[in-house]
């Protein structure tokens, strides 16, 4: 997989050929969620905790975006979340944002499309006060068992550490994916 940090420090993201507002169209519905994710990150921890989760997502902007919420209970306290996506279509390149009951605010956006079922996206941000690069992965190959998964590089994309995956398992598809209209609405011409 080519790199996607410059010399200069900053990501390059190049859209793929076939990226498009359907991308994550096999993410609409309901969704029971089984989490496995690192005690401790960049720390060389091997410990895992394991939790499940309930998702829901929905197309929005006339299907350039989408919105889902995430709940569950870790040790005891609610806990939820939610992700916003929207498609560029000048770009043709998503931005996912993520915020939680925790910190409340929008995380910056990872970046990135889909290729052959495979979505990457990539950010710059910080971790415990390191300077990082954060990977979305979506494995989108089974529609109805996608798996989305979360690596962090300390060393500028050298190495990844894989540190949370998210295994989907579909409880009711949406119907905003089965009455989505084609249109989009008034395009430039």
């Amino acid at each position: 997989m080519e790199q996607p940090l410059k010399h200069s420090g900053n990501l390059q993201i190049v859209a793929a050929e076939s990226s498009s507002p359907e991308d994550f169209d096999f993410l609409l519905g309901k969704w029971k969620v089984d989490n496995r994710k690192l005690k401790s990150r960049l720390t060389g921890c091997s410990e895992w905790t394991e939790f499940e989760a309930q998702v829901d997502c929905q197309k929005i902007l006339n299907g350039y975006g989408n919105i889902d919420s995430f709940q569950t209970t870790v040790d005891g306290k609610s806990f939820a979340g939610m992700s916003l996506r929207l498609f560029n279509p000048k770009t043709r390149l998503w931005s996912i944002y993520w915020a939680d009951s925790e910190a409340v605010v929008l995380d910056v956006p990872q970046v990135g499309s889909f290729e052959n079922k495979i979505g990457s996206f990539y950010a710059l941000d910080s971790y415990e006060h390191k300077e990082i690069i954060v990977q979305f992965r979506w494995e989108a190959s089974n529609p109805n068992t996608p798996v989305w998964s979360q690596a962090f590089s300390a060393d500028n994309g050298q190495t990844w550490e894989w540190n949370w995956y998210m295994t989907f398992h579909r409880t009711h598809l949406s119907s905003s994916k089965m009455h989505m209209p084609s249109d989009r609405g008034p395009r430039e011409g």
